[in-house]
């Protein structure tokens, strides 16, 4: 079965959703550490963040390559939810803080993998999906260990 690939209306349209996405993980991380008093979770979880801009940055070049601006609702509020979500669910501790964060990351792991298979020949897109979906992965296997850690 071949896939179908997509239009580019389908694309942008799928870029500004990762756009959302990492802007709304980049504040809910930084928001999360915050929160949390343990130096090293809070200090990995600013480092996620920190990857996670490079994601919205890679995805605002990949839109404006294509003769666009990113989403400007995106920029409003995502930020503005995942600094949210990100304060109040460090109130909580480490093991809602990490629940939260696997559940997210595979939402984005799925997503990526869904328009990986639909992106044709476009090799430089194909390349920022992937290693999109590469680090969202190595984030929730980090998430999950330490969850395990505080299930203990």
């Amino acid at each position: 079965m071949t896939e179908q690939l997509m239009d580019e209306k389908t694309k942008l349209a799928k870029l500004n959703w990762f756009y959302s996405l990492e802007l709304n993980q980049v504040d809910l991380y930084t928001a999360q550490a915050h929160a949390l008093e343990d130096i090293y979770l809070a200090k990995t979880l600013a480092r996620v963040a920190a990857i996670e801009q490079q994601h919205v940055d890679n995805l605002a070049e990949e839109i404006k390559k294509r003769g666009y601006m990113p989403t400007f609702l995106g920029d409003i509020i995502s930020p503005l939810l995942g600094k949210t979500a990100g304060t109040l669910c460090g109130l909580f501790g480490p093991k809602v803080v990490f629940k939260m964060d696997i559940t997210l990351e595979e939402k984005a792991m799925q997503d990526y993998k869904d328009m990986i298979l639909h992106v044709g020949n476009d090799r430089h897109l194909f390349d920022v999906l992937w290693d999109n979906l590469i680090d969202e992965d190595l984030h929730t296997a980090w998430f999950a260990n330490k969850l395990k850690e505080f299930e203990h």
